[in-house]
């Protein structure tokens, strides 16, 4: 079949063509959206899962409904190495700039991009070196006195309450989408729990979208114990047969393509459900099969080039970031279990060595986003099927 015409796309957040097994997302973020406008009080929304589920792609789908209900918004990725000020400031300028012009008084978008800029700035108390500095690209002078003493806490709280007032203003929301929320510093997870918090009790017509890692609730919950309470969770997991099954065969219909229930059988096998997965089992197929309907054949034909390529891309990429003690760590792991969560205990026994000797590496694989603990004791690959990865290559 041509090439040209393969429907899939095995990306890294790139939508695919059929956003299958997501419509109960879909569905209470439009209540969510619905029920701000309206001044009921909401929940920000807390989206965990695996790595390759669909994470990002949700999250951007979610952006897209906001902005569909003409809400502002703004998106950033966490990084562990960085502070939250830079990338909020973005973020929010981006948000209120989709504002501005449904506002009735132009004024009162720059009183808050001054305080925007005052909090922006904060970053720079620190800095001696020139090549350190920074600015956030806002054409008004900072607002003293507002979001910039310092305490990221304290300033984060101004500031969602002054953008809140901007969207009640306007009638309408503000929604902030952050992607990679357990990379953020604690002190700034602290601060947006806080900040979600006073926002909350007020109900005033901001939230935040956050996705993360599976452990990302134990990291919310380890800075604030009211973070159960807080949020809104939604694990997000891999897709069940009927829904898989949609995102291989809608859009090969629109190119007149179908699939022979067999060759279905054996791409869920294969692919485990996982969104990224299907989408590289899809594409390698199509550029295979000769015709259609797509065989079981043509399945087994086309399997080991996908495997091929997400070998390289999704697992040796990351693998490659290991140093040999975290690998050595990983390769225990792989041998101890898969999917499931393999006790540190088993993983020193396993080795010969203590526990505590295999803490730096433990701790480093999850700085890394390679693993996670989601329970104390116990560690898990956040990339599925990566043990049956580590268990196919060279011990050497």
């Amino acid at each position: 079949m041509e090439p040209i015409r393969n429907p899939y796309a095995p990306g890294a957040g790139q939508r695919p063509p059929e956003l299958a097994g997501r419509d109960r997302e879909l569905d209470a973020f439009e209540i969510v959206l619905e029920r701000v406008a309206r001044g009921r009080p909401e929940r920000s929304l807390i989206l965990t899962g695996l790595r390759g589920v669909g994470k990002t792609v949700l999250l951007n789908t979610l952006r897209s409904q906001a902005m569909g209900a003409l809400w502002g918004t703004g998106k950033l990725e966490a990084r562990p190495d960085q502070s939250l000020r830079r990338p909020l400031t973005a973020a929010l300028h981006m948000a209120v700039r989709e504002l501005a012009p449904r506002h009735p008084a132009p004024a009162r978008i720059d009183e808050f991009l001054g305080v925007l800029k005052a909090f922006a700035l904060r970053v720079n108390a620190a800095d001696t070196k020139l090549k350190d500095r920074w600015s956030p690209g806002i054409d008004v002078p900072p607002t003293h006195g507002r979001a910039d003493s310092g305490d990221i806490e304290i300033d984060l709280v101004e500031l969602f309450t002054a953008a809140a007032g901007v969207a009640t203003d306007v009638g309408t929301g503000i929604a902030v989408f952050i992607d990679e929320l357990q990379d953020l510093p604690a002190a700034d997870v602290s601060a947006l729990c806080a900040a979600c918090h006073e926002l909350s009790q007020t109900g005033a017509p901001l939230i935040v979208v956050g996705a993360g890692l599976p452990h990302l609730p134990a990291v919310l919950s380890a800075s604030k114990s009211y973070s159960e309470r807080l949020f809104r969770y939604m694990r997000i997991d891999r897709l069940g047969r009927e829904s898989a099954d949609l995102a291989l065969t809608l859009p090969a219909r629109r190119e007149d393509v179908e699939f022979e229930e067999k060759a279905l059988i054996e791409l869920y096998e294969r692919s485990g459900g996982y969104p990224y997965f299907i989408q590289a089992y899809g594409k390698s197929v199509w550029d295979h099969a000769p015709r259609t309907p797509v065989t079981v054949e043509d399945v087994r034909v086309a399997a080991p080039e996908a495997e091929a390529e997400l070998a390289v891309g999704f697992f040796g990429s990351r693998y490659d970031r290991a140093t040999p003690a975290e690998r050595e760590y990983m390769r225990t792991m792989a041998e101890l279990g898969d999917s499931d969560a393999v006790p540190t205990a088993e993983i020193a026994r396993s080795l010969g060595r203590k526990p505590a000797s295999l803490s730096p590496a433990r701790d480093a694989l999850i700085k890394k986003g390679l693993i996670y603990s989601g329970e104390r004791g116990t560690v898990a690959f956040t990339v599925p099927h990566f043990g049956r990865y580590l268990r196919s290559q060279p011990t050497a």
